[in-house]
């Protein structure tokens, strides 16, 4: 039994070790016959530093057989991402043209006087006071349009534009 197993590893090592040396062995056979490729350096007074020559008297054909690339390089298996495309147009700078508006109203509304035959409202303007009646024109930019128990409604000159302000509840 002992001689079984021992017969066994042989032919195992046997067949593994023909596998193994037998496709590079068949391999250089086929290059040799098409192609007359490697025969080995005549040694004689240059002691065999003549290089490998064919049968036709050229060079022979030395395949490199070192690993091209990187070996342990980063793989993966998602789809290398693409870039996006910038186009550039040209841009036209035309001066954008706002529509002139009223600016904010300065005034701030104090009180009012109404005696039966005329009635007078008092503004603030920063530390300016103003007394005004209907009609009446603030600094050449604002008209007093109306005065009603309400509110006043004022004209902005420059662009005739009219605006309000509110004078309180009526009581």
């Amino acid at each position: 039994m002992n001689t079984k197993r021992v017969m066994s590893w042989v032919a195992f090592f046997g067949v593994a070790g023909g596998l193994a040396w037998g496709p590079q062995y068949f391999q250089q056979a086929e290059e040799g016959e098409g192609t007359g490729a490697v025969t080995t350096p005549a040694k004689g007074k240059t002691g065999g530093a003549l290089p490998a020559v064919s049968a036709n008297g050229k060079p022979a054909v030395i395949k490199d057989l070192s690993p091209s690339g990187d070996l342990f390089g980063a793989s993966s298996w998602k789809p290398a991402p693409t870039l996006a495309r910038v186009t550039e147009q040209p841009v036209n700078q035309t001066p954008v043209v706002q529509a002139p508006s009223v600016p904010p109203m300065p005034f701030q509304f104090i009180g009012k006087l109404d005696d039966h035959s005329d009635l007078q409202v008092f503004l603030q303007s920063g530390e300016k006071i103003y007394v005004v009646r209907k009609g009446d024109v603030i600094d050449d930019i604002w008209r007093i349009e109306r005065i009603s128990d309400v509110e006043l409604s004022f004209v902005y000159l420059p662009l005739h534009l009219s605006q309000t302000l509110s004078l309180g509840s009526e009581q």
